[in-house]
């Protein structure tokens, strides 16, 4: 068993002077030193010596302690996009880090920056199949940006400075560190110094002044271009440029998923949100524009379709930090490998002022036919059970377009995100890329953690719901007042529409008989309400929005309900589908 020892108080200044002190302490400080306010986490063994000490430093270090480490890093990555900061999280070896797999997983492919620690049995026995050791840096290094062994004190500061310089720069993402115990125990000659460089690893290239040129002559040559803006601009804090741009060259605007919040929905430029459940216009128009601009966005499947069939008409315009994403699926005419700050605004410079009024009607027109073939019935329905879209229409309302949406992985996903109006940046939470059921609950908690003067409010399936349902007790414990709204289909919506629509309505396995979700909230301390009929819909809303701390209201949905529109996998966008 290692010796303990006395450990001398906290310095009261962010960075101590050059001493003496554990490994364990070395990482509150390091973590100090870069800013870090919150930790989410779960001990364990193997990280027990830095619990032991951040024990010490709980008035200037917020621990919260989750319920299961897949609720850490979700929660890291909500804490992460509504600061647009670097989210932390702990975990124990073994179970403890493989149970971050999920979330840095989802991380890397959403591009969130955290930074996970995690705890690893003494250097001694490694590769000794010992007790709750496992390869973590062989399991997440295909989902990490940088993944790193510490086996010495020493390393320690320059790990976490190295960890926090590369989980935010460049395109963001997830690292993580696996620090043995001896390396926690040992003494350290503490000293920090931020990372600012690291040789051959170059996070922002230059903008070529060239592929600007010739950007802007496609633009300003253009009939009917047509501006994608993806999660890369609100990476980049480049909202006002990506404004100031579209103003000037008067250009249509739509959003992918994670891009939403980006550009105001209530803009006379928004055109609507792309991708297989998105708008109409935004989908259709897509092959009839002549200039598609793509910036920070990487041509995922469920935006482009067949990408043999994707816009071939177009001069394509890519604006993106990652050089691998350039001409990965979509071949660009022009690539600007660049942030998209820096690149927006010398494109602003280059565009000529101009309107394209009667290109934008267009959409117009095809918001019109979407509106009464689809929206009419999903906000303002006539059937007797109270449909998703109608919800959140009433909540959308209700909160002036205020809150933090965080959304869940489902049906409820794609239909708040298309009637919700998003009008603060970084105001939109949820699992794209991995798609990740499960994620909205403890993601919720970790935005509400981190803006506690914002109201969260966060939109759960029934079935992604009780994936993480053991972070009621998180949000209980800590006084999260987050508002959770759950809609109760009795199935696992999105998977049961495919097997209507594709399988002949062969619905295996996909309906659910559920818990008395209302119980298991008030178990937890949680207050709590379910509603069936639509005249409780109004009242229900505003008394869980008001409620001082933390609320539940589960709303029986229409079951059998179907998003659309729909862009059957692998067809063409210009087939999206209506009904």
């Amino acid at each position: 068993m290692e010796a303990t020892r006395q450990k001398p108080k906290p310095e009261t200044s962010a960075q101590p002077q050059k001493r003496k002190m554990s490994g364990s302490e070395a990482v509150i400080y390091s973590l100090l030193a870069e800013g870090v306010d919150t930790i989410f986490g779960y001990p364990g063994g193997a990280i027990m010596p830095i619990y032991d000490a951040l024990y010490g430093f709980q008035d200037r270090i917020k621990h919260v302690l989750v319920r299961h480490e897949q609720g850490a890093a979700h929660a890291a990555q909500g804490y992460a996009r509504v600061r647009n900061e670097v989210g932390v999280c702990f975990a124990t070896s073994g179970p403890g880090a493989t149970n971050l797999v999920t979330g840095i997983a989802d991380a890397q492919i959403d591009s969130t920056p955290i930074v996970c620690i995690t705890g690893q049995v003494p250097s001694h026995l490694l590769g000794t199949d010992s007790f709750q050791e496992s390869d973590v840096l062989g399991i997440s290094m295909p989902v990490t940006k940088w993944n790193f062994q510490v086996t010495k004190p020493e390393e320690i500061p320059w790990a976490i400075a190295r960890a926090f310089y590369i989980a935010k720069t460049g395109r963001p993402g997830p690292v993580l560190l696996d620090i043995t115990k001896d390396a926690q125990f040992g003494e350290v000659d503490f000293e920090y110094k931020k990372c600012e460089k690291i040789r051959s690893y170059h996070p922002y290239p230059p903008v070529e002044d060239d592929k600007i040129s010739a950007a802007a002559e496609l633009i300003n040559t253009a009939k009917k271009p047509y501006l994608l803006v993806g999660h890369g601009v609100l990476l980049s804090g480049a909202e006002e440029q990506l404004k100031g741009f579209v103003e000037k060259a008067g250009i249509p605007v739509a959003s992918t998923l994670l891009g939403l919040s980006a550009f105001p929905t209530d803009h006379p430029q928004y055109v609507g949100y792309l991708g297989m459940h998105g708008n109409y216009g935004p989908n259709v128009k897509t092959n009839e524009c002549d200039v598609l601009i793509a910036v920070g966005m990487r041509f995922d499947d469920r935006v482009t379709g067949d990408p043999n069939k994707y816009a071939p008409q177009a001069k394509v315009i890519h604006i993106e930090i990652d050089p691998s994403e350039i001409d990965k699926i979509i071949k660009t005419s022009v690539a600007i490998n660049a942030d998209a700050k820096q690149a927006l605004e010398k494109l602003t410079e280059a565009v000529k002022p101009n309107k394209h009024e009667s290109w934008i009607q267009e959409f117009r027109d095809c918001d019109e036919i979407e509106y009464q073939k689809v929206i009419e019935h999903d906000i303002y329905p006539k059937s007797k059970q109270i449909r998703m879209g109608e919800v959140i229409r009433e909540l959308n309302e209700l909160t002036h377009g205020e809150a933090v949406l965080v959304t869940d992985v489902g049906q409820h996903q794609m239909v708040a995100n298309r009637y919700w109006k998003f009008k603060k940046s970084n105001s939109n939470i949820t699992s794209g890329g991995l798609g990740t059921m499960g994620f909205a609950l403890p993601a919720a908690m970790g935005a509400q953690v981190a803006k506690p003067d914002t109201p969260v409010v966060s939109i759960s399936g029934d079935g992604g719901f009780q994936m993480t349902i053991q972070e009621l007790g998180t949000i209980s414990q800590y006084k999260i007042p987050v508002k959770m709204v759950l809609l109760n289909n009795d199935f696992l919506g999105m998977v049961r529409q495919w097997q209507q629509l594709f399988f002949e309505k062969r619905y295996s396995f996909t309906e659910m008989t559920n818990p008395d979700f209302i119980k298991i909230a008030e178990g937890y301390g949680v207050p709590g309400k379910r509603i069936t009929e639509r005249s409780e819909l109004t009242g229900a809303l505003k008394e869980m929005y008001e409620c001082e701390g933390a609320y539940l209201l589960e709303i029986a949905v229409e079951k059998e309900e179907n998003v659309f529109p729909m862009v059957p996998s692998g067809d063409s966008v210009a087939n999206i589908r209506l009904d």
